[in-house]
């Protein structure tokens, strides 16, 4: 049985794949009375399930006329995807960002439901044994590595 989060992500994400151009404003106030729920429980959703791991930006403005604005950005199918790679994860990840990522991929048909449990599990694994301020170095190497290796841009090495 599904909770409130997530019966709001999926209203939300209707609302977005609605539009012709991913862009939806809403009310804070409003969403929460629809949903009979404090507003707080909205910022939450907000700022676990539409982040830009997840492909989403959400800006907001406060005040009696405010609004959130969520934008959902598309995952550019570019010649460059060594770039787009690098710059979604950056030098350091963390688990949380990692299968945000993974999942943005699957949402975008990058990635199968079946690839994305493997390369959870196998970063996972060999993060095991190594101290924790380390993990996230790694994890980010060894994130790039795969995902490069999956989309086919691996470079030759000698």
């Amino acid at each position: 049985m599904s909770n409130l989060t997530d019966y709001i992500e999926d209203y939300l994400k209707e609302l977005i794949e609605r539009t012709t151009r991913g862009i939806v404003e809403i009310q804070r106030r409003e969403l929460a009375e629809m949903f009979d729920c404090v507003p707080s429980q909205i910022n939450y959703v907000l700022s676990t399930r539409f982040t830009p791991e997840r492909g989403y930006l959400v800006e907001s403005r406060r005040g009696g006329g405010g609004y959130i604005r969520i934008i959902k950005v598309e995952l550019a199918h570019e010649e460059n995807i060594e770039d787009l790679i690098d710059d979604l994860i950056g030098d350091e990840i963390s688990q949380r960002e990692m299968e945000s990522i993974l999942i943005r991929f699957k949402e975008a048909d990058l990635l199968t439901f079946r690839g994305l449990i493997l390369i959870k599990a196998i970063i996972t694994r060999e993060l095991g044994d190594i101290p924790a301020p380390l993990q996230g170095l790694i994890r980010a190497k060894l994130l790039k590595v795969v995902l490069l290796v999956l989309f086919g841009y691996v470079r030759e090495t000698t």
